[in-house]
């Protein structure tokens, strides 16, 4: 199977892209995905990139932005049938690429806790564990249970 080169993607993809968050684990109910893509598609300093198979489904799937001092990967999702056929690497080349282009020069990611399987991927791939804690306060709530 080939795949195309990472792209931009459009509002059209939010669905599939959403799925593809939810296959790898990546939701929370408190946290509506469909508004975190629509937010990345209409903010200037955020992307939401993919990769298509050969059947012009949407094999894998990363969003990426920068706060002006920093750029940060989210939501960085590979189908099932996909998974170890290298699209990850791909995207993360390709977030890196555009965190670049914005003149950002560090791209941080993070990673939850029950996910600590994930560290021996992103080590791999350059990345190094941060000594930092991450703090967060809800300002916009995407869903009344939280």
């Amino acid at each position: 199977m080939s795949f195309s080169e990472p792209r931009v993607l459009s509002a059209s993809a939010a669905n599939e892209a959403v799925a593809l968050w939810e296959q790898a684990g990546l939701t929370r109910p408190w946290n509506d995905p469909h508004a975190d893509f629509r937010r990345a598609l209409e903010s200037p300093a955020a992307e939401v990139l993919g990769i298509h198979d050969d059947a012009g489904a949407l094999a894998a799937t990363v969003m990426v932005g920068v706060d002006g001092h920093r750029g940060w990967i989210y939501y960085l999702a590979a189908a099932e049938e996909h998974r170890g056929q290298g699209l990850g690497q791909r995207l993360i080349s390709a977030a890196e690429d555009w965190v670049r282009s914005q003149g950002i020069a560090k791209l941080m990611l993070m990673v939850r806790t029950e996910n600590s399987g994930l560290a021996e991927y992103y080590e791999q791939l350059g990345y190094q564990r941060q000594e930092t804690t991450v703090y967060g306060r809800r300002l916009i709530q995407d869903s009344p249970s939280t």
